[in-house]
């Protein structure tokens, strides 16, 4: 506590929300607890032995007590209006999401209803989708238009996303489809925020007309102004397969590198007696463009993670990553506790304890360094594997796939990332300010993106290094990153029998605990209904094989996506078979069972 007490306070705090996630206690418990806990805390005052040696613990409880709380507030669920099938509603654009081959995505304020008695719910947020033939939505007008809308569906099976519940972490807790035309008003005043988005959406719009080609003009957008709505699903699918996919998202590299630009920039402006300004104003000028590309979650993490740090060298307190990391987590989590359960929020922050955990560790394994090209080789390489075995495990959790060409992929890139994110903030700027007559360097940029986006693909091609549908469940995790925390030490001292043991145990209990749910899922006997929108797909297993029975349509690849391999993940089976079934077909009989198909 006395070495870490930022960290071990955060934890409480984390264990508060997870308990209020798993357990939804009521109001009245979590306010008894919230009282009892704080009252508690009197006793760190009354100078006996005894309260003096558990005041730790009951500042940690009080902790626990408002992570507690803090989440029960944020769970809670607003009043929702009842809504017809069909409804004519007045809305403004909250935010733009991903669009898909037919429709744009939006996240969207509802302003009014017609004929909605319940007032009171509004506004309220809702995603919808629109198609692309309809022109695309602003800031800077309000919308009437005749929608379907209904609540998210809630999920059937366990190994389903549920992607009601990650709207519900949105706040948003309504789907609409808007299937004719839409007419719009001109607000009469737009907020200064909406002002700012809108400023956004132009230079996205100046970006689509600028004359890179379509592919590296969608690249420029995501890996500069967080906006990969567009981007193609070959481009997204090469990142994803090579393990380079937190290069096209704002990350916390893409916002330290801009911070040392504006800092290197400013040092050389600002007097040396004068540099704690220099830090203040770049701390000023990243907030800004956090800003200005919509306040991402990834861009607050990372503008947070900095300022935190560079604060307590203005302070001139000594600088700790850990406790940088933890009031910035801190401040995300009272701010909105879902955050906790966001993917990126845990990979981003394990990340960063992965490069602090094992970089120097890594590094010694490499010989002293005599030039300082080869120590900044060394030390990217240190920090990609670090990060690399520490998000490892969390990776495979969520996603079920690894591909061993990442690590070769990440090393080869990741050095060339800062040349690649400060000539992408060269071109956005120029593009914003209205510099399109330099052909030579519009040019050159295209070629160089071209290049390293063909590198990136050649890298995806090779399948035979690609491990789809990894199966692991929430025990197998917890021992994987335990054996992850003894392996700094095992580096450390390589023939040190107690850290060998400690790493040894753990691996053996997570073979252990896999061996087991193997057995249990290959003993599992089931049928199962699965809903892929108004397609209907029957499973049945027995030991190691499933057979599925389905209608040939035109999604088939979408349901082996959504459908077929999560369910052949969670299962750990690998041999499977599809039955297709003739269309006017609507029920057939297998076993002596009669399933229903409509």
């Amino acid at each position: 506590m006395n070495k870490q007490p930022l960290l071990i306070l955060l934890l409480s705090f984390i264990a508060g929300i997870l308990l209020q996630e798993f357990l939804v206690l009521d109001r009245l418990f979590v306010c008894l607890i919230l009282i009892f806990s704080g009252v508690s805390l009197i006793s760190i005052f009354i100078k006996t032995v005894f309260f003096q040696k558990i005041k730790f613990y009951l500042l940690g409880f009080f902790f626990f007590s408002i992570g507690l709380f803090v989440h029960f507030q944020n769970s809670e669920q607003p009043k929702l209006p009842i809504l017809k099938e069909k409804e004519t509603i007045v809305f403004q654009l909250n935010k733009k999401l991903n669009s898909n081959e037919k429709n744009r995505k939006y996240y969207v304020d509802i302003l009014q209803i017609s004929d909605l008695k319940q007032r009171e719910s509004l506004p309220f947020k809702t995603v919808i989708s629109i198609p692309k033939a309809i022109e695309a939505l602003d800031f800077e007008h309000y919308y009437k238009a005749e929608v379907y809308i209904h609540p998210p569906q809630d999920i059937k099976n366990d190994f389903q996303f549920d992607y009601k519940k990650y709207l519900a972490r949105q706040r948003v807790y309504f789907q609409a489809y808007l299937p004719n035309d839409i007419l719009k008003t001109e607000k009469q005043s737009t907020s200064f925020g909406d002002k700012i988005k809108q400023k956004r959406l132009d230079v996205l719009n100046q970006i689509n007309h600028s004359s890179l080609s379509p592919r590296i003009q969608e690249f420029l957008k995501g890996i500069i102004l967080a906006d990969r709505t567009e981007m193609d699903s070959e481009t997204v699918k090469d990142f994803n397969q090579t393990g380079l996919v937190h290069l096209l998202a704002i990350s916390g590299s893409h916002m330290v590198i801009i911070f040392w630009i504006v800092l290197s920039i400013l040092n050389r402006i600002i007097p040396v007696k004068k540099r704690r300004f220099s830090i203040i104003l770049s701390i000023l000028i990243i907030w800004v463009f956090a800003i200005f590309i919509d306040f991402g979650s990834s861009v607050m993490r990372s503008c947070l993670m900095i300022s935190c740090y560079y604060i307590m060298v203005l302070l001139q307190r000594k600088s700790d990553l850990l406790h940088s990391l933890a009031l910035s987590a801190f401040i995300l989590l009272i701010v909105d506790s879902n955050q906790l359960f966001d993917v990126g929020f845990q990979l981003s922050y394990l990340a960063v304890l992965g490069i602090w955990w094992f970089t120097e560790p890594i590094k010694n394994l490499f010989r002293k360094s005599e030039y300082r090209l080869e120590n900044f080789l060394y030390s990217i390489t240190a920090m990609t594997f670090a990060a690399q075995i520490s998000t490892l495990p969390l990776a495979i959790y969520y996603f079920h796939q690894f591909s061993f060409v990442s690590i070769i992929a990440n090393l080869l890139i990741i050095p060339l990332s800062e040349l690649i994110i400060v000539s992408s903030l060269l071109m956005v700027v120029l593009i914003a300010f209205g510099f399109s007559n330099i052909p030579f360097l519009y040019k050159g940029f295209n070629i160089f993106v071209d290049y390293v986006l063909k590198l990136i693909h050649w890298f995806s091609g090779f399948d035979s290094l690609m491990n789809k549908n990894i199966p692991l469940n929430i025990l197998e995790l917890g021992f994987l990153l335990l054996a992850i925390y003894y392996l700094k030490f095992l580096i450390k001292k390589m023939y040190n029998a107690k850290h060998l043991l400690r790493f040894g145990f753990s691996l053996l209990a997570f073979f252990a605990i896999r061996i087991s749910s193997n057995i249990y899922q290959y003993n599992k006997e089931e049928m199962l209904v699965h809903s892929f929108y108004k397609e209907k797909i029957v499973s049945v297993k027995d030991k190691d094989q499933v057979v599925f029975w389905m209608k040939q349509n035109k999604n088939e690849d979408k349901i082996r996506d959504f459908v077929i391999n999560p369910y052949l993940t969670s299962r750990r089976i690998k041999d499977f078979k599809i039955n297709y079934i003739p269309e006017d077909v609507q029920s057939f009989v297998y076993q002596g069972g009669k399933f229903e198909l409509k």
